[in-house]
């Protein structure tokens, strides 16, 4: 059986480029091998051009595509001196082969944009479809100022929600912190906007029962997986507030941000929660969407139960 791998997308990019040198450093972490993947979209081969073009368009696009893998190559070993990692050359539409190239691979890492003048960018189809229905963990790298490299330092963030996607979410924030050596902050928020209002009409006050349920939740789903790893040292933060500004917040200051692919709204499978796309498209620091492949086994090894039952 093949060793599962940490994949990365390249794709000649400066933003690309950044990613390779994180995805060495993280595989080397793990003590996992490198995958680099570029694909020539199947779209862009086929377009049609005037028939002198044709018959060498393909080729000039293959060999761009080896250009680019040996780039991406020296990029990771000037990250990890010795690492050797795995060049794949693909042709085909780009979402469905880094989907399939994500099964079986313990992270599938995408470079990102940058800040520009105009402020932050928003995330393209392709990465929202692959944080949506990847098998794996999806790890989106940008720049984090100015095309410097992404941070290493400050805490891996997890957001927490009582959801079984937020369960893997958490196990992968822990592995995270572990291999890393950096302090973990798991935050639970609540928004109470709603019941707020309809608690006023009635004069009755629901915040500090809410709060304290708040607590409850995120005590609970900690505990197990602080167990599991007790080198880690654990912050654990209750807030009010939209969950993705109060993570966007402290994302600011983290080397990483953790989050499930979805709460507990959505429809299933379907769909990428706004939580999860907000910060996607705005977090300074490295973001890694769990919980898009099957439900995570919970730090004991048992399936959790869904909360929503």
């Amino acid at each position: 059986m093949t060793e599962p791998a940490l994949v990365a997308a390249v794709d000649g990019s400066l933003a690309s480029l950044h990613a390779v040198g994180w995805a060495a450093r993280a595989a080397a972490g793990r003590g996992v091998p490198l995958r680099l993947v570029h694909v020539l979209d199947e779209l862009a081969l086929d377009f049609p051009r005037p028939l002198p073009t044709v018959e060498n368009f393909g080729k000039v696009l293959t060999a761009r595509g080896h250009r680019i893998l040996r780039t991406a190559r020296d990029a990771a070993q000037e990250a990890v001196p010795g690492l050797t990692p795995d060049l794949v050359l693909l042709r085909g539409i780009v979402g469905k082969c880094l989907a399939a190239q994500s099964h079986g691979a313990v992270l599938l890492v995408l470079g990102t944009p940058g800040l520009r003048p105009l402020g932050r960018i928003l995330l393209g189809s392709v990465s929202i479809s692959l944080a949506a229905h990847a098998d794996c963990p999806v790890a989106l790298v940008r720049p984090h100022a100015g095309d410097e490299e992404p941070p290493a330092t400050g805490p891996v963030v997890v957001g927490v929600d009582g959801s079984p996607s937020s369960e893997l979410a958490l196990g992968t924030a822990f592995e995270e912190a572990a291999w890393r050596n950096a302090p973990l902050t798991a935050v639970h928020c609540w928004d109470d906007r709603l019941l707020s209002a309809i608690f006023r009409e009635n004069r009755w006050n629901a915040d500090s029962g809410i709060e304290q349920e708040a607590h409850v939740v995120l005590a609970e789903r900690v505990a197990g997986w602080a167990e599991k790893y007790p080198g880690v040292d654990v912050r654990q933060l209750v807030v009010r507030g939209r969950p993705a500004e109060q993570l966007l917040d402290l994302a600011d200051r983290a080397q990483l941000l953790v989050v499930g692919s979805r709460g507990r709204g959505g429809f299933g499978g379907l769909l990428l929660g706004s939580t999860s796309q907000a910060v996607m498209s705005y977090a300074l620091c490295p973001v890694i969407v769990a919980g898009s492949g099957e439900e995570p086994p919970g730090p004991s090894g048992n399936t959790p139960a869904d909360p929503r039952s």
